[in-house]
């Protein structure tokens, strides 16, 4: 797969070949996608509405679709990019709103999902965006953040770094690839720090550099 000079998901390509590329470049995707719809299930209730921030092709939204339907919640994806919002074959496309999540207004909810969305979401504004849309939630709901984080300190961040390199050459990903993916994200992906997240977050996964967390509505 080719990988521009400065990595963007505003590439037909990649996103044409975007769900088989993560598969390949994180190979816990598939069983964080599963914990997520666990996890999600316990806070959506009947006409509840949900909240996929950087849904991409719809690989949550296909995850929770069945849940949906039997609770009558909706979904409203939100993708910043036009062509991975054309790749888009989840639930809820008829809701599907292609723009910056930082720019929109949001209703009342009762479940956001980040996956692997708030690493491209700008530093400057990133703790206040997700404080306000813990805002929105109804009592009860959750938001459920599964991203990149900042690394640990000390020979633990070395080991952690090679988990997730070893991961990736074990899905068979070439070493070139890595390297150039790598360099293309500079200045483009900010890893996640704890420190940006709302208070009280429960950390429920790590992968290498890679985490997952869970924060409930205010009391």
């Amino acid at each position: 797969m080719h990988i521009p000079t400065n990595w963007t998901f505003e590439n037909a390509s990649i996103a044409a070949n975007f769900d088989q590329h993560v598969r390949e470049t994180l190979p816990w995707y598939d069983l964080a996608t599963g914990a997520v719809a666990h996890i999600a299930r316990h806070y959506i209730p009947k006409g509840g509405v949900v909240y996929d921030i950087g849904a991409s092709t719809g690989n949550i939204g296909r995850a929770l679709e069945t849940m949906l339907l039997e609770r009558g919640a909706d979904l409203i994806p939100i993708e910043a990019s036009y062509e991975m919002a054309m790749q888009y074959t989840g639930p809820g496309a008829e809701n599907l709103i292609n723009a910056d999540a930082e720019d929109l207004e949001y209703q009342p909810c009762d479940l956001i999902i980040l996956f692997l969305t708030a690493m491209f979401i700008p530093v400057c504004g990133r703790r206040a965006f997700l404080a306000y849309l813990r805002s929105h939630l109804r009592p009860g709901g959750a938001m459920i953040i599964v991203d990149k984080c900042q690394a640990t300190s000390g020979y633990a961040a070395t080991v952690l770094w090679r988990l997730t390199l070893a991961g990736k050459i074990a899905a068979g990903v070439e070493a070139s690839e890595i390297v150039a993916k790598e360099l293309s994200l500079g200045g483009v992906q900010r890893p996640l720090s704890a420190a940006e997240l709302p208070e009280g977050a429960i950390e429920w996964l790590r992968f290498g550099e890679f985490c997952g967390w869970l924060v409930e509505a205010k009391p």
